[in-house]
């Protein structure tokens, strides 16, 4: 889509979905992404999915170049067996991926797993998490005590060709997720607030994302219309949201929640699909010229990688490819 930000799409995720049919729809959804143009796709991870490394596998091999974007999340596996799953895809693919640390998921998750780490320690475990993978990255001899993990003289083979180093994101919109991804020389992915009071993030972060979606026309109108046909107002996933919040200590998900009470139903930042647990990101919607603008807005902030949601459709992708470019475009006279 275009050359100086990176943009990520979404791959579908496996539950509600029709299992003959779903690596079908993985396929599909990535060989659409790649078509448009994206660096990547993200491959989600929690308890109620498919294992984001084997769906990773698959779109690698049914893509010439897009890189999968794999969720990782520290309870589910060993630093060591990350890392030796990312130099494994690039050993037998010759392809690179991107990681998306995570440092939570859902309390109910946490819970069956028995973490009861806190909020703020589960960065900590992060940080320690993302360091031993980098040094094994760098290759040779890896020795490292912390808190949460120690090695001993740990090598990872086959290593990683420099080229094919994985890219780098952290997910975490709180101080203590900034701050770590501040640490960890990761891209600071969040999930925005409505551009007015949108904050660029420090410039310690050597890159900053969004993850949103977005749904734009020519007309307003026609966008609209697509949204409410899309994301339809439904109950049963407004009382899965009321729930959701009750026991969440993540602080996107509140920042969201509390958007969500400051805006109208129809402004272009648009929280509905959130609010109706149909989605977890805000979504841009209405014409071209004014989506625009907001991606320009959040680009002169500082946002470099922007993670769209999933995407309904090959044409969605047409529509998502105006408005970038007429962003870019914004910028550069604005320059």
């Amino acid at each position: 889509m275009t050359d100086s930000i990176e943009i990520f799409a979404t791959s579908p995720q496996s539950l509600g979905a029709d299992p003959p049919t779903y690596k079908e729809r993985v396929i599909q959804t990535a060989r659409w992404s790649e078509s448009a143009g994206c660096t990547g796709t993200l491959v989600y991870t929690d308890n109620s999915i498919v294992d984001p490394w084997m769906v990773a596998d698959t779109i690698i091999q049914h893509t010439a170049s897009l890189c999968p974007l794999v969720a990782v999340q520290p309870i589910y596996m060993h630093p060591y067996t990350a890392a030796k799953m990312a130099a494994t895809l690039a050993y037998l693919h010759g392809r690179r991926i991107y990681l998306n640390m995570v440092a939570g998921g859902f309390a109910n998750d946490l819970a069956a797993l028995n973490d009861r780490t806190p909020h703020d320690r589960r960065y900590a475990r992060l940080a320690e998490y993302v360091e031993i993978i980098s040094r094994l990255l760098d290759g040779g001899s890896v020795s490292f005590t912390g808190e949460f993990y120690g090695v001993t003289n740990l090598r990872l083979c086959p290593p990683v060709p420099a080229h094919l180093r994985p890219g780098m994101l952290m997910s975490g919109s709180s101080e203590s997720g900034l701050a770590t991804a501040r640490a960890c020389g990761a891209t600071a992915v969040v999930y925005p607030g409505p551009l007015s009071k949108y904050h660029s993030q420090p410039s310690s972060c050597s890159r900053t994302g969004i993850r949103v979606g977005i749904i734009a026309r020519s007309e307003a109108e026609s966008a609209w219309e697509t949204a409410h046909a899309r994301f339809p107002a439904d109950r049963k996933g407004q009382l899965t949201h009321e729930l959701a919040m009750k026991v969440s200590d993540s602080v996107w998900h509140k920042e969201l929640s509390q958007a969500a009470r400051m805006h109208s139903a129809e402004s272009t930042y648009w929280l509905v699909p959130f609010e109706n647990s149909k989605t977890n990101c805000p979504y841009l919607v209405g014409s071209y010229a004014t989506v625009a603008s907001e991606l320009a807005g959040y680009m002169t902030a500082g946002v470099r990688t922007f993670i769209l949601d999933i995407p309904h459709n090959e044409q969605e992708f047409e529509h998502i490819s105006i408005v970038f470019r007429r962003a870019m475009e914004t910028l550069t006279v604005s320059a």
